[in-house]
């Protein structure tokens, strides 16, 4: 029997099974719906997928380096234990080494390790640790020289906090360096050049809101002039100076900035990458008291 993306689209919605692993149970079932669900739940599938719609924010950000090239990967769990986990870590060690030869996300998904897809690990490990786990990110960056660094390092490689800086000319330490600076100021763009406009824009609206609030409380009310072509533009100087990897007080000498620190190092910085386990996950907190509550209702 011809198994169609739509038998596998509701294989998938039904089991929240991968999609390799969904076609792969039709095609052994011969297409039926009912036997490729008891082929799933054999492997361990099915149960893993019932997990998929728990929150996963915890986990770990992998980073791996070959030559000019590194890449970051987050690798997420459901809780901080996973992430100590031996067998975790080598799944986001072999995923994070594999990702050196993936364009982006998608491309790694499908990825192989050791002949089966990045996916397939990912959902096999589910099964058998028990927690629901994404590969969410994935980030890669070049240069002459492309240096990692970890923060408080899980295992080797891998922790809360992975950064990857990019240069242009030879390393003399100053690499790691600048790589620790982002990991601690969090910058959001390499340079004015790089920030989102809209972001720019908006901040611009909250300065100019702030100005002429200021000045009608003031006792000395400054011309309009005077806020609109000083006060707002000093500000928002400001503001990028203190957003920007280039404008940023380098944290090893505050006296200069990182453009400064990178300049006296005889080095160019080409661009940066820093993942952080659970950035923007909205996670759900609840009491053990109603956890147990919602269980025994079920």
């Amino acid at each position: 029997m011809a198994i169609t993306a739509a038998m596998v689209k509701e294989l998938r919605e039904t089991t929240g099974a991968g999609m390799m692993d969904a076609k792969k149970a039709l095609t052994e079932t011969d297409g039926d719906m009912a036997a490729a669900l008891d082929w799933l739940r054999t492997k361990g599938l099915a149960n893993a997928a019932k997990k998929s719609g728990r929150t996963a924010a915890e986990g770990l950000v992998g980073v791996a380096v070959a030559g000019g090239r590194g890449v970051a990967v987050e690798v997420n769990s459901e809780t901080d234990f996973v992430g100590k986990n031996a067998e975790f870590q080598g799944m986001v060690a072999a995923i994070a080494t594999t990702a050196l030869g993936a364009d982006n996300l998608e491309a790694l998904q499908a990825a192989e390790i050791d002949g089966t897809p990045v996916s397939t690990v990912i959902t096999n490990a589910i099964a058998k640790i028990g927690e629901n786990m994404t590969l969410r990110r994935m980030a890669g960056i070049e240069g002459d020289v492309v240096v990692s660094y970890v923060h408080n390092p899980a295992a080797d490689g891998m922790g809360k906090i992975g950064v990857l800086v990019a240069l242009k000319g030879a390393d003399n330490g100053i690499g790691r360096q600048i790589a620790m600076h982002v990991a601690a100021a969090n910058p959001v763009a390499l340079s004015e050049a790089d920030m989102d406009p809209a972001v720019l824009q908006k901040e611009r609206e909250i300065q100019t809101a702030k100005a002429l609030e200021e000045n009608t409380t003031s006792a000395k009310p400054k011309p309009e002039n005077v806020i609109q072509n000083n006060i707002i533009p000093g500000r928002m100087k400001k503001f990028i100076a203190e957003s920007t990897l280039m404008g940023q007080a380098f944290v090893v000498n505050p006296d200069l900035t990182v453009a400064a620190a990178a300049q006296a190092a005889g080095v160019e910085i080409l661009g940066f990458v820093r993942l952080e386990v659970g950035e923007g996950i909205e996670k759900v907190e609840e009491d053990f008291a109603a956890e147990v509550a919602k269980v025994a209702k079920a």
